[in-house]
């Protein structure tokens, strides 16, 4: 390690931090420190856009600047206001909140005016080749490429050609405007990149049908930045190779010292999902998935409805995984622990039952019941206790009952003892079946001396085992759906584009029926409980009192290491 990284790690500052700190240091751009958040609004926005927006909306508030929201909008084809709300609603779910907001469309008109100082200098032209033809004639990394034969028209030419394009008077994909640079040149983006492509067939959704033409992401990012002021353009590493082109378009007019600086960091890639909004959209539009919302995607929204908290994603995003140069797989589990460790602080504990059979306590009196004091949550002191109604019959979980256990099994099977959560010693005596052998019922007796926190020597003798319970009188009936890894294997993105569907893992989800404790009658939809002994659950928006629905969060342990570790 040399001393320059341990500084940074000293200060608490990432690689990008740290160049930050150095620039208001040496005063460039007058200390002045103003970021972008510049998302294309063709779909929802995911996980890996939520680390870009903790770098772009984080480096402003570490040093006092401004970030602002750029809708990157130059495709009406993919483009849809729909998606401009969903990014302004996600960013400020996860706590930020944006200077200014503006649209690469903002300056249609001045990139217009750009491209045709471009096209008088000498330094744009109109090509008529194909997509394909100019693809063949790019060359290869190792052989230069081979200049387009409208290359060195005069420039009246692609004036009048340019004009005519936006007009509407040439079909889509006949021409293009190409920037003319160095199609010998090393760096492949230097070779004549596109400038400006037709699209006629779909109107724009804020400048309708006034352009036929549309600038390409290369052309049209720099220069937003140069005219808002932005003086570190944050992006992931894929756009590295692209940085030289980024500061030469804007070296061709630029009239002062003032240069944004554009920096990349590595971008989020996580197993058993996703990350191709183009994919994911067709897992949507093909009724894979319940929507851009379903809690399977990867997307900010599907996780908030899944139960994820802003705090939990920070914590994945700062602490867990950070911001480096190194492209790497992180497995699912990582972000999991993130909300285990967030829920298990915030969430009330509850009971509830979703594989359910019945107990019957045979020597409790018919008609008693009785209220159980329960903690909330015994991570929290100011949590309080609550109180749970307790009676004859009560709901266990099937795999609660065993009628030949194992060795090592300490729940219910007959002449076992276990203690119910908060209430008694119970002792198995057998069990009811129906003419297919399956269990109905399971018959136990009580110790009435045994209560929890009665202070009697019976209610703390040690018992190996402890169930949940739900009263069946007080029970409410709730729809629990069983959330788990989208695709089943590590890295679908890596398998062939026809065969990626084929990879969604038919278990990732699981709709069953059971039952709650009576506290949840008017839980809100998206709050936060653990299930006891089963996993963290939230209450889905499609919740409503007497249907309610609860979502899976993550379970109590990660069940897919041990799936790992056995194979």
């Amino acid at each position: 390690m040399d001393e320059k990284t341990e500084e940074v790690e000293e200060k608490g500052l990432n690689f990008i931090e740290a160049e930050v700190a150095k620039d208001v240091e040496e005063g460039r751009n007058g200390g002045r420190i103003q970021t972008r958040f510049p998302p294309e609004p063709n779909g929802y926005l995911h996980i890996g856009h939520a680390k870009a927006i903790c770098m772009d909306f984080g480096i402003a508030k570490k040093f006092n600047g401004i970030c602002n929201l750029r809708f990157d909008d130059t495709n009406p084809v993919k483009e849809d206001v729909e998606y401009v709300d969903s990014i302004k609603e996600d960013i400020q779910w996860l706590g930020y909140q944006w200077k200014n907001i503006y649209y690469a469309s903002d300056y249609f008109q001045q990139l217009w005016n750009l491209a045709i100082r471009f096209i008088k200098e000498g330094k744009a032209y109109v090509d008529e080749q194909s997509a394909e033809e100019i693809a063949a004639q790019k060359g290869t990394p190792t052989e230069p490429g081979k200049e387009s034969p409208f290359r060195n028209r005069p420039v009246e030419e692609n004036l009048r050609l340019f004009q005519e394009m936006n007009e509407g008077k040439i079909e889509d994909g006949k021409m293009v405007l190409r920037a003319k640079i160095d199609m010998a040149s090393p760096n492949m983006h230097f070779r004549d990149p596109i400038m400006y492509r037709i699209i006629t067939t779909h109107p724009h959704h804020r400048t309708g049908n006034t352009w036929k033409v549309y600038p390409m992401y290369d052309f049209a990012h720099g220069q937003s930045d140069y005219f808002e002021g932005v003086t570190h353009s944050l992006c992931t590493l894929e756009f590295e190779v692209h940085r030289p082109l980024y500061n030469w378009f804007i070296d061709q007019f630029a009239d002062s010292d003032y240069r944004p600086k554009q920096r990349e960091f590595n971008r989020l890639n996580l197993t058993y999902t996703v990350m191709s909004k183009r994919k994911m959209l067709q897992l949507v539009k093909e009724g894979l998935v319940r929507g851009w919302d379903d809690p399977r995607m990867p997307t900010i929204c599907g996780l908030r409805r899944r139960g994820y908290t802003p705090e939990a994603i920070h914590d994945f995003i700062y602490n867990k995984i950070g911001f480096t140069k190194y492209v790497g797989l992180i497995d699912f589990s990582v972000l999991e622990s993130s909300i285990r460790e967030d829920l298990n602080k915030r969430a009330s504990r509850v009971c509830a039952v979703i594989n359910p059979t019945k107990l019957i306590i045979t020597n409790y009196p018919d008609g008693q019941e009785e209220m159980m004091t329960m903690e909330n949550n015994p991570e929290d002191e100011t949590a309080g206790t609550r109180e749970v109604p307790f009676c004859k019959e009560l709901y266990i979980e099937k795999e609660d009952f065993m009628e030949e256990a194992p060795k090592k099994y300490f729940r219910l099977t007959p002449g076992n003892e276990v203690r119910l959560k908060g209430a008694y010693i119970v002792k198995c005596t057998g069990c009811k079946k129906d003419e297919q052998g399956n269990v109905t019922e399971v018959y136990a007796e009580y110790d009435p001396l045994s209560k929890s926190g009665s202070g009697t020597p019976e209610s703390n003798r040690k018992i190996k085992g402890t169930i949940h319970w739900v009263s069946v009188k007080h029970a409410l009936p709730a729809e629990i759906r069983i959330y788990d890894r989208l695709f089943s294997v590590e890295n679908p993105s890596e398998e062939k584009e026809e065969d990626f569907r084929k990879l969604l893992n038919p278990d990732s989800l699981k709709i069953v029926k059971g039952f709650v404790e009576p506290s949840l009658a008017n839980a809100k939809a998206l709050e936060h409980y653990q299930f006891q002994r089963i996993g963290y659950f939230n209450v889905d928006p499609d919740s409503k009192p007497g249907q309610l629905v609860f979502n899976r969060t993550v379970s109590l342990k990660d069940s897919w290491a041990k799936i790992a570790k056995k194979e």
